[in-house]
């Protein structure tokens, strides 16, 4: 017979590829957690793991069955979850990722919608760049990302959530602001400060210029939008960033983008058959309501 802690102590194991490390996040002993995937290796007749080397690997029938022993706990986490769902809203829990722009003029309006009808439903943001979204929700530590149109995995499900629009943003106090119109060689002379190369938006700004011939100055590279707001606000820096964002903050004025706009679409991801709790259809159902 299997125990599910066999499991569960055989998935730490192979994620940390180390009894010890495996034992310190498990809060058990080592000779403990050794004794119990021994146990299990016994129970199914095979080695899981070669042992021959001082880093612990999987071998291939060990390969082969942990594939199965996650998709067997992502089951059971979604099982325990489903426990706690009630159809009312009464409570519930939703877990979600999103890009940068999105934490800065959607995520608060639509939190607050939620909250306002229903709040006893939690729910825990993080902001991130697509890439690691993706791999969170196929490691069930996300119930739902927000982010672009290329998603990469062929295990997340997608829906189009809105169209973005970025344009070009600069504080109330710089002089192309009081210019009737800019031309390109006007923008390859300013310096910006952009999202740094993580960020897929920085990808998409990055390939736009490149079409329209322009290489940028970047000057400064950061990780938030909330930190290229105030950058932009008190200094003579450059963005682009969604358009709908320099409105609700004093000393930011949009400059449009020369000729055709730089667009994108951004969608909900889910992983592929991941079950919705009544709590994370509701959100579903708030944010398209707010585009």
């Amino acid at each position: 017979m299997i125990h599910l802690r066999y499991i569960h102590y055989f998935l730490a194991v192979a994620e940390h590829q180390s009894f010890t490390r495996a034992a310190e996040v498990l809060h058990v002993s080592q000779p403990a957690l050794s004794q119990h995937i021994k146990s299990l290796e016994e129970s199914l007749g095979v080695l899981l793991f070669d042992r021959s080397s001082k880093n612990i690997r999987l071998t291939d029938v060990g390969e082969i069955y942990f594939q199965y022993a996650q998709q067997a706990s992502h089951l059971l986490n979604e099982g325990q979850r489903a426990i706690h769902d009630i159809e009312d809203l009464s409570r519930g829990s939703i877990r979600v990722a999103v890009t940068p722009s999105f934490i800065t003029y959607f995520i608060g309006p639509l939190v607050a919608k939620l909250y306002a009808q229903h709040p006893n439903i939690t729910v825990q943001v993080q902001e991130s760049p697509q890439d690691k979204i993706e791999k969170m929700l196929l490691n069930d530590e996300i119930d739902i990302g927000i982010g672009f149109d290329e998603a990469n995995s062929s295990g997340i499900s997608t829906e189009k959530l809105l169209t973005e629009k970025l344009t070009l943003v600069a504080s109330v106090d710089h002089p192309l602001v009081k210019k009737v119109s800019i031309t390109l060689k006007q923008i390859e002379d300013e310096n910006f400060v952009l999202l740094n190369p993580k960020f897929a938006t920085r990808t998409q700004i990055d390939h736009y210029f490149r079409k329209l011939g322009l290489q940028l100055k970047v000057h400064m590279e950061v990780d938030s939008i909330n930190a290229i707001i105030a950058i932009v606000q008190q200094t003579s820096l450059l963005t682009v960033i969604p358009s709908n964002i320099p409105n609700a903050y004093n000393r930011l004025v949009v400059i449009p983008l020369l000729k055709q706009p730089l667009e994108r679409t951004a969608i909900l991801m889910r992983r592929k058959d991941s079950w919705q709790s009544t709590a994370l259809k509701a959100f579903i159902t708030y944010a398209k309501n707010l585009v």
